[in-house]
């Protein structure tokens, strides 16, 4: 892909370009801050096409590894779709037959999730930060202690492969304080899900 090609509509920002948006993913807080597996799901799947902005084939592994996960969740939601109507359901209900496919890849979609927020958090926090020290911080935070020797130095080869910080940036918006303020506030609702979403696989009821 051509790094210097911007990913966003004239005037607007590459999170307008999104299919769902996690600021538009609805949390019951009145049902253990329940979270509706579709509306999630087409939220991460829309988040996987920021690894495309990123400009690097390096990151094919990390984008197929997320749709992958998504896949898996997909699956069991459309083969019982009544007990899989909130992500925690899924698991819940999965567990009951035995099973824990889909529950395993929520673990690793919520993984690579946190993994992406973590490294958007670190550099839009830390103005001298390049992409790839951010991404390198996240991915030994989150996915690295999880992963193989084999998968290890797959990543890590996205982690360098990783565009300058000033090119990417460009590539979100045409206005920096616009597409910062996009990115605030779409970041700041996929953590509050990765934190729902990890506190809740930590329990009893969604270990296996």
């Amino acid at each position: 892909m051509d790094t210097r090609t911007p990913a966003y509509p004239p005037g607007g920002t590459w999170f307008d370009t999104l299919k769902k948006s996690f600021i538009n993913v609805p949390i019951d807080a009145t049902n253990n801050n329940a979270i509706p597996t579709s509306d999630f799901l087409e939220a991460a799947e829309s988040l996987s096409t920021l690894f495309d902005v990123l400009g690097s084939v390096a990151f094919t592994p990390v984008k197929s590894d997320m749709l992958g996960n998504i896949k898996k969740v997909r699956d069991r939601q459309l083969a019982a779709p009544v007990d899989s109507e909130s992500l925690q359901m899924l698991v819940v209900n999965e567990l009951k037959t035995k099973k824990h496919t889909a529950a395993e890849g929520l673990l690793w979609l919520v993984r690579g999730l946190d993994f992406t927020a973590q490294a958007l958090r670190h550099n839009t926090s830390n103005a001298s930060s390049e992409l790839s020290e951010s991404f390198r911080a996240a991915y030994t935070n989150t996915l690295k202690p999880h992963h193989s020797f084999l998968v290890k130095p797959i990543f890590s080869a996205a982690m360098s492969a990783t565009p300058y910080k000033k090119d990417f940036y460009a590539k979100l918006a045409e206005d920096p304080a616009k597409g910062q303020e996009a990115m605030n506030s779409w970041l700041h609702a996929l953590e509050r899900q990765v934190t729902i979403l990890k506190q809740f696989q930590a329990t009893k009821e969604a270990k296996w």
